[in-house]
């Protein structure tokens, strides 16, 4: 059995990954959703023409892997394509976050995607690919954002160094880095009034399609919409230090 295999799928990019999967890759016969809010999962799965097997459970949990590891086993799963789309972000001075935030942005963005890339890893074969959803707060420190773009820089790099690990087996993986999207995101990180401008934000539905494009295409990063592109040009050309400043400047 071929499935799919996506984290955050109750909202945001993972659902409308979910969403596009199903018209992109005719070769899978199940999805696999997996976030903590079961009922919109199951909402989900009405709506959809694959098969949707929901897995609901909290990524900072032991037991959800340990379910999904079982079900894979049993059921004889190879796992054409992981998504890992889990993740959050809080936007404000570290001194005014509480610290069960900042803890669980590292526990969310860096261990839960790395715990699930190991538990799938078994079940993925030549031809298998791999999106980690990142950020283009990966590129550089960002002042406010500091450990959510320290987090996603984790991603980015881990995702980068497991790209050139993987190669040789024929499994391929994409790190998809938007910008600011036009998702539930910044309800939960708070307000961030310069980056959610209109200038700035992009659609769901364009970033994932770019994102699958890309990873058909065995592309090792997809950085979407102009202005993130030249952001990540300039963060390569300029030391961390001037672009540290110039966001702090940016965000104040």
């Amino acid at each position: 059995m071929n499935i799919a295999i996506v984290t955050g799928a109750s909202s945001g990019l993972g659902r409308e990954f979910v969403r596009q999967i199903e018209s992109v890759y005719k070769n899978i016969d199940e999805i696999w959703v997996i976030a903590r809010r079961k009922e919109r999962l199951e909402k989900l799965k009405m709506r959809s023409r694959v098969t949707i097997h929901v897995l609901d459970g909290d990524l900072t949990q032991e037991n959800i892997y340990e379910r999904l590891a079982y079900e894979l086993r049993t059921k004889g799963a190879r796992v054409r394509m992981l998504v890992n789309a889990s993740g959050f972000g809080k936007y404000g001075l570290i001194s005014s976050l509480e610290t069960k935030d900042m803890l669980g942005m590292i526990d969310v963005n860096c261990k839960s995607l790395t715990k699930m890339t190991l538990v799938c890893l078994p079940y993925m074969s030549r031809g298998s690919r791999i999106i980690q959803v990142a950020s283009a707060a990966a590129f550089t420190p960002q002042p406010k954002f500091t450990i959510y773009a320290a987090t996603k820089a984790y991603v980015l790099r881990f995702s980068l160094g497991l790209r050139e690990e993987l190669k040789k087996k024929g499994i391929w993986v994409t790190t998809l880095c938007p910008g600011p999207v036009k998702t539930e995101f910044f309800q939960v990180a708070g307000p961030a009034q310069k980056l959610t401008k209109e200038e700035f934000m992009s659609e769901a539905e364009e970033v994932v399609r770019r994102g699958l494009i890309a990873s058909i295409e065995k592309k090792p990063l997809c950085v979407f919409g102009p202005f993130m592109k030249a952001f990540y040009v300039a963060s390569s050309i300029f030391p961390d230090t001037l672009t540290a400043k110039a966001l702090q400047l940016f965000n104040n």
